[in-house]
């Protein structure tokens, strides 16, 4: 009795699958037309990317190459289209790369794109460090000890990501502006973090000396 069941049971749905697919055929064909025709698009606009990741990525590795070669005049100009027109991940690198090129042969320009990209919000928090610190660096080059002091402060804080290079930085800023308290300062700050890289150990205790051989010339 079961099996008749079953058999009529079967029958009224296999009927109504067939009013459903007479009523609604046309919806049915359209919405899996649209789907195979979004699954395409995205397929399309998925190989698109990785084709402009692709180029983006050998024009990168070209200005690397023209860098490494010492033509930084050509690596930066092709490193200010990618920045320009690349994807973002190869924008924002390609940013901090132009900054590097520039600095070989334009200190000011190349610290004025440093100091843009620590503001741009739109730029990685670890990117703005970055830029940041760099920026330091060629003021510090450059005698600007204040201005480099006001990018560091905030880097050399506990748990920001380039607190060591920062206060190493602190350090040498301190020390070619004269600033012996400050230098000694963030000597300590080094020394006694017991995270801080040994490489870093290791420049500062050459700072220490120098300023001791200095003290007593």
């Amino acid at each position: 009795m079961s099996d008749v069941f079953r058999e009529i049971d079967e029958e009224v749905r296999r009927e109504q699958y067939k009013r459903l697919w007479q009523r609604y055929q046309y919806l049915i064909v359209g919405v899996v037309f649209l789907v195979v025709v979004g699954i395409g698009g995205w397929r399309v606009c998925e190989w698109q990317q990785v084709q402009q990741s692709d180029r983006f990525g050998t024009q990168f590795e070209n200005a690397i190459a023209l860098a490494d070669a010492g033509k930084h005049d050509e690596a930066e100009k092709i490193f200010g289209q990618i920045a320009a027109d690349g994807t973002p991940a190869y924008r924002m690198l390609a940013r901090i790369r132009q900054a590097a090129e520039l600095a070989h042969t334009d200190t000011a320009a190349a610290t004025k794109l440093y100091r843009q990209i620590a503001a741009d919000t739109s730029v990685e928090p670890v990117m703005r460090d970055l830029a940041s610190l760099r920026a330091a660096g060629l003021l510090i080059d450059a005698g600007s000890f204040a201005d480099a002091s006001k990018l560091l402060e905030p880097l050399a804080q506990p748990g920001r990501d380039f607190r060591h290079a920062a206060r190493e930085l602190l350090a040498l800023n301190a020390w070619k502006a004269g600033d012996r308290a400050g230098a000694t300062k963030w000597y300590a700050a080094i020394l006694t973090d017991p995270e801080a890289p040994a490489s870093s150990r290791t420049r500062v205790e050459m700072l220490v000396a120098l300023g001791a051989a200095d003290g007593k010339s």
